[in-house]
């Protein structure tokens, strides 16, 4: 089992803000407003799949497109703004129907940030993700297709929710490559976003027994992670990045 102190020293040498350039979160952090940097955070999180050369290329596209301003894009959104956007399974109406519920969320019920926190503070089945996908299900047509599913999953089917975990810990987790804006929970109940390659390096670092790459495989990486920082287990997502670096894994 690898020990704390070669976990922390990767955290040390990667928790840094030259990873941002490389990674997702250098959307939300082309801004200052709060809003628009939990939507560019939310966007990001939902393409954010595949060959991270590609999905950063369609993100430029996308923040291209919403003149990068994601507040103002969201709140004016119509459907004709994206054209023929689209990115693997999502495809121009899977972004749009997103797209308009979080229009909906912004005028009328306040923002991510408010939906995220209804969601912690009533958790089904212990998972906050629930709440909230149950937000937009609640809102989704009947010809919801599967890129609207796939951006957008049921955490009631048992997944990972590794994008979502990914995103809560980009609000909620403070600086240097974190934002720390959103304050309703501590970041010692976030979730380690769990994808193959994570899974992966969990299993070869002694770290993860689960075989399926699914939520109890989440819960049970980070509480192994918490018997090392119980206040900040995420943190350690940097070190497994730094890891499979390293390793070439």
């Amino acid at each position: 089992m690898i020990t704390k102190n070669e976990l922390d020293n990767l955290v040390k040498t990667y928790e840094t803000k030259d990873f941002i350039k490389d990674d997702p979160i250098q959307f939300p952090n082309r801004f200052k407003n709060k809003k628009d940097i939990e939507i560019a955070g939310f966007i990001a999180s939902l393409v954010a799949y595949g060959r991270r050369e590609l999905f950063i290329k369609k993100l430029e596209e996308l923040f291209s497109i919403a003149q990068n301003e994601p507040l103002n894009f969201i709140l004016n959104f119509e459907p004709k703004l994206i054209g023929n956007f689209n990115y693997r399974f999502g495809k121009p109406q899977d972004f749009s129907m997103i797209f308009n519920i979080l229009k909906e969320l912004y005028q009328k019920d306040g923002g991510l940030e408010e939906l995220f926190k209804y969601g912690y503070n009533n958790q089904v089945e212990n998972n906050m993700f629930i709440p909230v996908t149950d937000y937009f299900y609640a809102r989704v047509k009947e010809n919801a297709q599967q890129g609207f599913y796939f951006m957008i999953p049921n955490p009631r089917n048992g997944g990972a929710m590794k994008r979502m975990c990914m995103f809560l810990r980009w609000m909620v987790r403070k600086e240097p490559v974190d934002f720390g804006i959103w304050k309703f929970m501590p970041a010692s109940d976030l979730l380690i976003p769990l994808d193959v390659h994570v899974a992966r390096i969990s299993r070869q670092m002694g770290l993860l027994t689960r075989n399926a790459n699914d939520f109890k495989a989440v819960l049970e990486l980070t509480n192994n992670l918490k018997k090392f920082d119980s206040q900040d287990p995420t943190k350690y997502d940097f070190a497994m990045f730094g890891y499979g670096v390293n390793n070439k894994v």
